[in-house]
């Protein structure tokens, strides 16, 4: 198993990817590769006291910004930190990248240096939201922008799996994101969707589900197009973070006005602000490609650094790729 980190990628890096790999290493006692600036990265390390033989570093000169055109610094900067993590991972089937870099140059990199799994059209980016049945697997958040209705369909059935292997879930439940409940809602593409979920066996569709039933845990797993996806994504990301902040300035009126339940919602407010933190749930897969490819938040800080390089581990210990591979090869038999 290979644990390989892009140390460039993410607006607080190489120093917060190298605190949340350190972190890592020392909780889950693995090994990891660490590519980037050889020197900005072995600064970082002794800063942090870290065990330096636990960890490889690659030297690479180049980095992919956000203001790069993905596919275009795919090709041109080959000695980035992102494409070298790629690389390795194309050659070594046993690993898996966590990178804070750019979505795009994530997905366009999956695309071109690692292959998508035959008999996947699309890759989906995934992430699990927070609410009160332990969270929801929403798919796609931001890969494909347009959809068919068939990469709903394989969006859904990769979801099944991951839930199932990662997130412990045993058969999950699956919705279709749509604007009703009724199967003639939404656009052409949600209706044809309806209909092909429908008729798929191995995956417990329950049909439509609405915005408002996501933070209820209506079910397991929930797709969409990315478009819709990375707004609701983004949407809950704010709202949880404003109403945090609301409720803090609550408490602190309640503290000056000297009442006793404050000390009590705190208590809660602290276990419920660890539920809704993004930095908790580390990265979103790349479901789909011929790889492990964990997508941290661009804005993550060492926590979610190191979450994310949980789900990469669980991502290799439960066979998530294997998995799919042999569902899609299932699937394509019975044509």
């Amino acid at each position: 198993m290979k644990i390989i980190v892009d140390g460039m990628g993410g607006d607080h890096a190489p120093r917060e990817i190298v605190r949340g790999s350190v972190a890592a290493v020392l909780e889950y006692n693995i090994d990891i590769i660490l590519i980037g600036d050889r020197q900005c990265l072995e600064a970082e390390l002794r800063k942090q006291n870290a065990p330096m033989d636990r960890f490889q570093l690659i030297s690479a000169s180049q980095v992919i910004t956000m203001e790069d055109s993905p596919v275009a610094a795919i090709r041109k900067k080959s000695d980035s930190s992102i494409v070298k993590g790629l690389e390795l991972v194309r050659e070594n089937p046993d690993s898996v990248l966590i990178s804070a870099g750019g979505t795009g140059a994530l997905l366009a990199g999956g695309m071109l240096k690692v292959g998508r799994i035959p008999g996947i059209d699309r890759p989906a980016l995934a992430s699990v939201l927070a609410n009160r049945k332990g969270g929801t697997l929403l798919l796609d958040i931001g890969a494909n922008t347009e959809c068919k209705p068939k990469n709903l369909v394989q969006f859904a059935a990769m979801g099944t799996i991951y839930m199932e292997r990662v997130q412990g879930r045993p058969h999950p439940t699956v919705g279709l994101l749509n604007v009703g409940t009724e199967k003639t809602k939404g656009s052409s593409l949600y209706r044809s969707a309806y209909q092909l979920l429908e008729e798929r066996k191995g995956i417990r569709f329950q049909g439509n589900v609405e915005a408002r039933e996501i933070m209820g845990g209506a079910v397991d797993v929930l797709v969409c197009d990315g478009f819709t996806g990375n707004v609701i994504l983004k949407y809950t990301e704010g709202l949880a973070f404003s109403f945090l902040e609301m409720m803090k300035e609550e408490l602190e009126q309640a503290s000056k006005g000297g009442q006793s339940a404050s000390s009590l919602l705190k208590t809660g407010l602290t276990g419920f602000r660890k539920r809704m933190d993004y930095t908790e749930v580390g990265g979103a897969p790349l479901l789909g490609i011929q790889g492990g490819i964990i997508k941290a938040h661009g804005s993550s800080n060492a926590t979610a650094i190191k979450n994310a390089i949980y789900q990469g581990i669980l991502y290799l210990k439960n066979g998530v790729l294997e998995r799919i591979q042999d569902a899609v090869s299932d699937q394509e038999g019975k044509r």
